[in-house]
C-alpha cells in the first residue's frame, strides 16, 4: 500500500477538520525513528507533539502495557477501582511543586484535564470567570477552545465561545510585550471589565506550546502567584506539553520554584497511551462532590500501567539531565546556523523544548512561508519537523529525549541542509 493510496481514502473517509502536516502513513516506530507503509525511514522530531518523550515503543513501557493487557483492560475506576491508579496518584502528588497535601484525578486527554481544572476551581471559589493569555493553547473542547488565545484554526466557524473567559497579552520580548505590559493589562481588565472577586482561576503555560515556545518570564510567574494570593484566585499551570522531563525538569514549574494550586498534565505522561491528570491542593481538588469528576475511560488501566513505567524510565535513565544535554547541543548548532541565516531571529526554550523563530531576511516581519519551506525541505530529507506560533513562523523541536547520539547528529545535519535549501529556493 502506498502513502498516496491511503491519502486518497483518507480524503473520502475522514473529516477535513482533522488537519495533517504530512501524508506519511506510519507502519512501525522505534525510539526516534519511524518507518512508513512504503518502508521509508524518518527521524521523528515531533514525538507525537511531545507525547513519546521516552521514545516510540520503549521496552519498559511496552512490557508494562503488555503485562496489564493480560490482566484486564477496563473496568471503569468509578465502578471497580484498581490499586495502580491510586499508586500513580500518590507518585504524581509527591512530584508536583508545593509543600501542601495534594490530590489527583485522572482523565483521558489534555483538554479534559483543562476542563476539569476549571470545574474544580469554580467549585472551590464559587466564582465563574477565568483569565488566560494570548497565544496560549488549552485544547479544542469548548472551554479549552475559549481559553486558547489563537483564533485560526482553533476558533474559526465554531460560534460563540464560553462566557466569562478573558485574555491578556503574554510577555514576548521579541514582539515588544513585557511582563509589565501583561500585568498592566490585567489591572486594566480589573478596572474596566472584571471584578477580581469574580475570578475563579488564572491559567497559563510555563512555556507556551502552540503559541511559539515562549517561556514565561520568572517575574510573570511571581506576579501571577501574588495576584492569585491577593484575590483568592486559583493558579493553574498547564504543563500538558512541558511536563515529564521535556524542559530539563520533571515539570517546567520546578524551574521557577513557585507552586501552582493546580497542574494539568497529559502528553508525555503515558508514553503514547491516552492519559491525563489534574494534580493540586487537596482542599481545592476536594471541592467537587462525588461523581462531579471522572469519566468512563479516565485513568484507563493500560495508560496507568504505561505511566508508571514512564516515570521509572525518566528516573532510571536520568532524562531531565539528558534533556538539558540534548537541548544544549541543539541550541549550539542553531547558533552556528544563525551566523549565516539572517532570517533566524531567535533561539529559545528550556531543556529539550527548543524553538527557532524566522522573520523576513530584513528582520521586519514574521515569515511563515520561509518557515514552511524549512519544514518541507526537512521532510524531503526524511526529518519530521513541526511549526507553531501565532504567525506560523516558528520551528519547534520535540524529538524523544531518549534519541540516540548518532541519530541526533544525523538529524542536525539534515536540519542545517534543509535551512540552507530553503534559503536558496
Amino acid at each position: 500500500m502506498l502513502n498516496e493510496q491511503i491519502s486518497a481514502r483518507k480524503n473520502s473517509a475522514i473529516s477535513r477538520g482533522v488537519g495533517m502536516q504530512t501524508q506519511i502513513y506510519a507502519a512501525r516506530a522505534k525510539n526516534a525513528e519511524v518507518w512508513d507503509v512504503e518502508g521509508n525511514r524518518y527521524i521523528d522530531f515531533a514525538a507525537g507533539i511531545a507525547v513519546v518523550n521516552t521514545g516510540h515503543c520503549h521496552p519498559k513501557v511496552m512490557e508494562a502495557v503488555t503485562r496489564q493487557m493480560g490482566l484486564f483492560t477496563h473496568t471503569c475506576h468509578q465502578v471497580l477501582p484498581y490499586e495502580n491508579y491510586v499508586g500513580l496518584a500518590e507518585r504524581l502528588n509527591a512530584m508536583v511543586q508545593g509543600d501542601f497535601d495534594k490530590k489527583t484525578v485522572f482523565v483521558t486527554t489534555g483538554a479534559e484535564a483543562v476542563e476539569n481544572a476549571i470545574k474544580v476551581a469554580r467549585a472551590y471559589t464559587g466564582r465563574p470567570a477565568v483569565i488566560a493569555f494570548g497565544g496560549g493553547f488549552h485544547g479544542r473542547t469548548f472551554m479549552g477552545m475559549s481559553l486558547t488565545g489563537k483564533v485560526a484554526p482553533y476558533k474559526q466557524g465554531f460560534g460563540a465561545m464560553m462566557p466569562d473567559v478573558y485574555h491578556v497579552p503574554f510577555p514576548v520580548e521579541l514582539h515588544g510585550v513585557s511582563t509589565k505590559d501583561a500585568m498592566d493589562a490585567l489591572q486594566k481588565l480589573f478596572k474596566a471589565d472584571l471584578d477580581p472577586n469574580r475570578v475563579a482561576a488564572i491559567i497559563f503555560e510555563p512555556v507556551q506550546g502552540e503559541g511559539g515556545f515562549y517561556p514565561a518570564p520568572l517575574e510573570l510567574v511571581r506576579e501571577i502567584r501574588a495576584l492569585c494570593d491577593a484575590h483568592g484566585i486559583v493558579m493553574v499551570a498547564d504543563e500538558i506539553q512541558t511536563g515529564f522531563a521535556r524542559t530539563g525538569n520533571m515539570f517546567a514549574m520546578d524551574g521557577y520554584g513557585i507552586a501552582p494550586d493546580l497542574t494539568t498534565m497529559a502528553k508525555g505522561l503515558a508514553g503514547g497511551l491516552p492519559l491525563a491528570a489534574v494534580v493540586g491542593k487537596a482542599e481545592i481538588m476536594d471541592a467537587a462532590g462525588p461523581g462531579g469528576l471522572g469519566g468512563t475511560y479516565g485513568g484507563n488501566p493500560l495508560g496507568i500501567a504505561a505511566a508508571h513505567a514512564v516515570l521509572d524510565v525518566i528516573a532510571e535513565e536520568n532524562l531531565c539531565a539528558r534533556a538539558n544535554e540534548l537541548g544544549s547541543r541543539l541550541r549550539q548548532r542553531l547558533e552556528a546556523i544563525r551566523a549565516t541565516t539572517p532570517e533566524m531571529v531567535d533561539i529559545r526554550g528550556p531543556g529539550f523544548m527548543v524553538a527557532a523563530e524566522f522573520n523576513t531576511a530584513d528582520g521586519t516581519a514574521p515569515d511563515p512561508a520561509f518557515t514552511q519551506k524549512i519544514r518541507e525541505e526537512a521532510l524531503k530529507r526524511n526529518l519530521i519537523l513541526l511549526t507553531c506560533g501565532v504567525y506560523g513562523n516558528v520551528v519547534r523541536f520535540l524529538a524523544p529525549i531518549t534519541i540516540e547520539d548518532e541519530i541526533m547528529s544525523e538529524a542536525l545535519d539534515i536540519l542545517e541542509e534543509s535551512i540552507a535549501a530553503a534559503r536558496e529556493s
